[in-house]
C-alpha cells in the first residue's frame, strides 16, 4: 500500500485519479477548492479512504507540511481555462510556474522521490504537424502552455540536481463528467441560457484529440507502473481529432432544443493564445503497451453525453 498525494485531487481530472487511488493506497488530497468540489471526493472522504486539506499550491509552507510521509505526488493543480490568462496574465504564472516550483521544492525538502506532473500539448505551440515527445520546434503561443513549458523545465532540473523521478504527461483535451472547463461545458451552459443560438468563437474548423477522462486516468496510471527513467515524458492523447464543430453540433442534439442554430463568430482561432489544430503522436505510450480505448470523437460524444445530464438536470 502507498501513500498518495494529490495536488487538485478535488478537481476533474484528479478526483477522477483519486477514484482509483483510494483501491491501492491512502489518498491525500491537497486542493483549495476553487475550481475542484469537495462534492467529487465526498464519498471517500466519508468513508475514511481519502483526507482533504485545504490548502493553496500557491504557497510553500502548507504542501511544505502536509505533503511529508507520503510516497507519489501527483500535480495537477492549474488555472484550469488557458482564455482566462488573457484577463489576468499572472494568472498562469501563479497557478502554474510558481505552484509547481513549490511542489518540487515541498518535496526535496522532505526528501520525497516520485512525481507525476499533467502537463499539456499546448507546450508544441502552434502547429498543425503531428508532435511527438521530442518536437519541441515552436515555443507555447498561451500563458498557459508557457506556464507548462516553464513547469517542465523545473522538474527536469530537480531530476538532475536533486534526484527526482518524474513522470510528465502531454494531455490531448481532457473530457468527461465533473467537467469544470472546456469547449463542450461552455457550450451546453450557452445553450442552457440562450437555447434557440449558440455562439460559437471561431469557424468551428479548429480540431484537436479529445480523451475520455477515464481514459486519461488509465494512462497516467500505466506509464507510473512501467516506465522507470529518471525522466519519463509521454503524450496521452488519442491518434485522431475533433472539430469545434462537431462538438457543437452534439451539445445542441443533446440539449432540450436539438433545433437550435449555431452562429459562428469567424476567424480560424477562438481567441489570442488558441491553438486551433492541435495534432499529437501517442506512439511513444502505445509502445510501452498502452492506447485509449475511444477515438476523440468517442470520447466527445460519451463527455457530451454525460455533461448535458449534469447542466440541464442541475449539477
Amino acid at each position: 500500500m502507498s501513500r498518495f498525494f494529490v495536488v487538485g485531487g478535488a478537481g476533474f481530472i484528479g478526483s477522477h485519479l483519486v477514484d482509483r487511488l483510494v483501491d491501492v493506497g491512502e489518498v491525500t488530497v491537497f486542493d483549495d477548492l476553487s475550481i475542484g468540489k469537495r462534492a467529487f471526493i465526498a464519498g471517500h472522504l466519508a468513508s475514511g479512504r481519502a483526507t482533504l486539506v485545504e490548502g493553496d499550491a500557491r504557497e510553500l509552507a502548507p504542501l511544505e507540511s502536509s505533503v511529508a510521509g507520503h510516497d507519489v505526488v501527483f500535480h495537477l493543480a492549474a488555472n484550469p481555462e488557458a482564455r482566462w490568462g488573457l484577463d489576468n496574465p499572472r494568472l498562469d504564472l501563479e497557478q502554474g510556474t510558481i505552484a509547481t516550483w513549490n511542489v518540487v521544492e515541498a518535496m526535496r525538502r522532505n526528501g520525497l522521490r516520485k512525481l507525476v506532473f499533467s502537463s499539456s500539448g499546448t507546450m508544441y505551440g502552434d502547429t498543425d504537424e503531428v508532435c511527438a515527445e521530442g518536437d519541441l520546434g515552436k515555443l507555447p503561443i498561451s500563458l498557459y502552455g508557457a506556464s507548462k513549458y516553464a513547469g517542465e523545465a523545473l522538474i527536469s532540473a530537480y531530476a538532475e540536481c536533486f534526484d527526482l523521478q518524474a513522470w510528465i504527461f502531454r494531455f490531448g483535451n481532457i473530457v468527461g463528467p465533473r467537467g469544470t472547463h472546456g469547449a463542450a461545458l461552455d457550450f451546453l451552459n450557452k445553450l442552457a441560457k440562450t437555447p434557440d443560438e449558440l455562439e460559437v468563437l471561431g469557424d468551428g474548423t479548429q480540431a484537436k484529440p479529445y480523451i475520455f477522462v477515464d481514459d486519461c486516468v488509465d494512462g497516467i496510471l500505466f506509464g507510473l507502473e512501467h516506465a522507470s527513467d529518471r525522466l519519463n515524458v509521454y503524450n496521452l492523447a488519442p491518434p485522431d481529432f475533433t472539430s469545434v464543430r462537431r462538438i457543437a453540433e452534439l451539445c445542441i442534439a443533446h440539449s432540450p432544443n436539438p433545433n437550435a442554430t449555431i452562429r459562428y463568430t469567424g476567424g480560424d482561432r477562438g481567441w489570442p493564445g488558441d491553438v486551433p489544430q492541435s495534432r499529437m503522436d501517442g506512439s511513444k505510450l502505445a509502445a510501452l503497451g498502452w492506447k485509449p480505448s475511444r477515438t476523440s470523437d468517442e470520447a466527445v460524444s460519451a463527455a457530451v453525453k454525460a455533461l448535458a445530464t449534469e447542466v440541464f438536470s442541475g449539477r
